[in-house]
């Protein structure tokens, strides 16, 4: 229940900025500091984050906006809820993400990179590997040219590298400074 109360809280907060959203996109060679707070099952994390300057664009035709590559490298640190042991764990990633822009106010984004953890087992959860790979959708609105705030959706697993390999899934809302 306490799950369910946490996605409500983070979903209410993005649906209120994505309305009071009032600006046009900025331009997509911008680079940006992101930080985002989430929460899975039984653990949350927090995580600062670079995001590079837009690496290739696409501008559609007739207003249907455009599409940006850009890539994003991020420090994150788990914590797991309860007694569930270890407790903490430290993650680093580099991600690649396609991001489609368009009405000059919302973003959808998706993008699958790697990364690695500090270690192998986290809230009773043995890993297998260090190494993980990340899978990320996510959705957002620029509120001026100069900040934007977001939903995502990511999951972490090794591919099957190494067996067991439960997983980490984590909803997270985030904020961005464009610079």
């Amino acid at each position: 229940m306490a799950q369910i109360i946490k996605v409500s809280v983070l979903a209410a907060g993005l649906a209120a900025m994505l309305f009071m959203a009032n600006i046009s996109t900025a331009e997509p060679t911008f680079g940006g500091v992101s930080v985002s707070a989430g929460y899975g099952n039984h653990y949350s994390r927090a995580e600062i984050a670079w995001e590079s300057p837009s690496l290739w664009t696409y501008k559609f035709s007739d207003g249907y906006g455009r599409l940006d590559l850009v890539a994003e490298l991020g420090a994150a640190y788990w914590m797991a809820q309860g007694s569930r042991s270890p407790s903490r764990v430290w993650q680093f990633s580099a991600t690649p993400f396609l991001r489609w822009s368009w009405n000059d106010r919302y973003y959808l984004e998706a993008g699958v990179g790697a990364s690695v953890f500090s270690r192998t087992d986290f809230a009773d959860k043995n890993l297998s590997t260090a190494f993980q790979f990340g899978d990320h959708i996510g959705v957002g609105a620029y509120l001026s040219d100069t900040s934007r705030v977001g939903l995502r959706f990511s999951h972490y697993s090794n591919a099957g590298i190494k067996r067991p390999n439960p997983g980490l899934n984590i909803l997270q809302l985030m904020y961005t400074y464009r610079y």
